[in-house]
């Protein structure tokens, strides 16, 4: 498994990387621009991401428009549906307008509200068939 972790805030960058590093490989970005940047690069590899942990509010560029060009990225390559690496949005704030744009305008598998809760981002991951079990 390859796992892509896009947090601008170091303490969540980590919390992310150390629940991920036992069931694969994690490369980090601090934006979404080296999100996007970094997407592109795994395909162009032929080594995509099978999953993306995306914080909504960074600098440079936020997470929803990483979410958008990472779709275009996609879809470029005639990636669709099932095939699209799966895309699990995070956010402090509790917003639905975020939620309906990262779901329905920017194509993220799920969303969760931070702090992100160890058992349920475990579960989620099970769930979406990343992971089998977790301890």
């Amino acid at each position: 498994m390859r796992f892509l972790i896009v947090e601008d805030d170091f303490t969540s960058r980590k919390y992310f990387q150390k629940m991920l590093a036992p069931y694969g490989e994690c490369d980090l970005a601090v934006n979404g621009q080296e999100a996007v940047e970094a997407f592109v690069q795994a395909l162009s590899e032929d080594r995509p991401y099978d999953l993306i942990t995306m914080d909504i509010m960074m600098p440079v560029m936020d997470g929803q428009e990483a979410l958008k060009l990472i779709r275009q990225a996609e879809r470029t390559r005639g990636i669709k549906d099932a095939g699209e690496t799966r895309v699990i949005m995070t956010t402090a704030l509790d917003d639905p307008r975020n939620v309906v744009e990262a779901y329905y305008r920017g194509g993220a598998t799920s969303y969760l509200t931070k702090p992100v809760d160890r058992s349920q981002f475990l579960s989620l991951l099970q769930n979406l068939g990343i992971i089998s079990e977790y301890d």
